[in-house]
């Protein structure tokens, strides 16, 4: 077998590798009734593994993918309207030279239809606020301000469309976001 001698004789071997998982080979000892007899063994290599090591294939590529649960939350915008929303997902993106992340959310003015609206976050507005707070924010306070962010948008737009509007946290916004939820 690759990876190492094994030598066993008589009974099941009852194996022993050391906790550094070295490649010299640690006695064990094999337990049978009436005696005790060594043999060699060596740690398993991580090559001669038989699970799925392959990161190119999924290794469920048959199975359908869960449906995912998400909460349609409710807002009352100081505009009159009372808007649905849910979070889909964060996408790293680019605007213009700026790198950040968008925080999709699908939005509901009627309650019938849904548009994705998203939140744009630059990177080099966090980073900044990371060197003045001393740390860095966490990725649940990014997601935070994208959520103030979009709070802001209901209510200071009177008619919130798909496509009208692009929604970013940037270095002139992000510390009034921050202050909302005292941070």
């Amino acid at each position: 077998m690759p990876g190492g001698s094994r030598r066993y004789a008589g009974a099941l071997p009852v194996s022993y590798w050391n906790t550094k998982w070295e490649s010299q080979p640690v006695l064990a000892s094999l337990v049978n009734h009436a005696s005790v007899r060594l043999h060699e063994c060596s740690p398993p290599r991580l090559a001669d593994a038989a699970f799925d090591l392959d990161a190119s294939a999924p290794n469920n590529a048959g199975m359908a993918k869960p449906e995912i649960s998400r909460r349609i939350k409710s807002y009352s915008a100081a505009t009159g309207y009372v808007y649905q929303y849910q979070f889909q997902e964060i996408q790293p993106s680019r605007r213009g030279l700026h790198a950040g992340k968008d925080y999709v959310y699908l939005v509901s003015v009627d309650r019938k239809t849904m548009f994705s609206l998203r939140v744009f976050v630059r990177r080099d507005a966090v980073e900044h606020w990371g060197k003045r707070a001393g740390r860095a924010m966490s990725g649940t306070e990014e997601y935070a301000v994208a959520k103030m962010r979009l709070f802001q948008a209901f209510d200071e737009i009177e008619s919130l469309s798909p496509g009208t509007h692009e929604l970013v946290v940037d270095e002139s916004n992000l510390e009034a976001l921050l202050a909302q939820l005292d941070l």
